[in-house]
């Protein structure tokens, strides 16, 4: 496979146990963009912040599409495989624990997340998915996992159709996933209400152990 590194900002909490925050831009974004949220999650944990390798009209992203709300599955496949490998990689540079990533998503980077969580489901500690949308029509992801998954959705949001939304959140409950699934009164952008639960969410289920 012919995969590509990813632009990265790596920052260490000097403590090789630590989990790390995967920070996944979305559509536009880049790896600066969600790395002011960090700080709101406290202290104590490593913070990798990623680029997309895909570029639309010059607007980054982490795999490509066929039109608005259509995936291009196969390059959300391959481009889902790359960040793995990448990520492998990068915990050996680094030194940090590949098996305590937690990773946090914006619209287009909440859907590689949630491609990881389909096509490797015992990949990440857990996940923080803003405005998602269900990667592939049809893979669903094998086993029964007990992953904590934090997925806020949009009431009004014009881009992510909410039936689609509860299909989406009806196979992740089938596939063992702790779900926390707040509908937000927004659309698709993200608010300081996200921001809170999540934080809530993350201190619940990673800081209080």
């Amino acid at each position: 496979m012919n995969f590509q590194p990813l632009k990265y900002i790596y920052k260490s909490s000097g403590n090789p146990e630590a989990h790390t925050l995967l920070l996944l831009h979305g559509t536009g974004g880049d790896e600066n963009d969600l790395v002011p949220l960090a700080k709101d999650f406290g202290t104590g944990f490593n913070v990798l912040s990623l680029r997309g390798n895909v570029s639309e009209n010059g607007m980054p992203r982490f795999f490509k599409r066929l039109g608005m709300g259509i995936f291009d599955e196969d390059d959300l496949e391959f481009r889902t495989n790359e960040m793995v490998s990448f990520l492998e990689k990068m915990a050996v540079e680094k030194g940090f624990d590949i098996k305590k990533l937690i990773a946090l998503g914006y619209s287009n980077g909440a859907n590689i997340a949630g491609s990881l969580l389909v096509l490797k489901p015992d990949f990440l500690a857990g996940a923080i998915l803003f405005r998602p949308m269900k990667p592939f029509k049809n893979k669903i992801p094998a086993g029964n996992n007990e992953v904590p998954v934090f997925f806020s959705s949009g009431k009004f949001d014009p881009t992510v159709n909410q039936i689609e939304v509860e299909n989406y959140l009806a196979m992740l409950k089938n596939a063992g996933f702790k779900l926390s699934s707040p509908e937000i009164n927004a659309g698709h952008n993200l608010t300081k209400e996200d921001l809170e639960l999540s934080v809530e969410w993350f201190h619940d289920n990673f800081m209080n152990g």
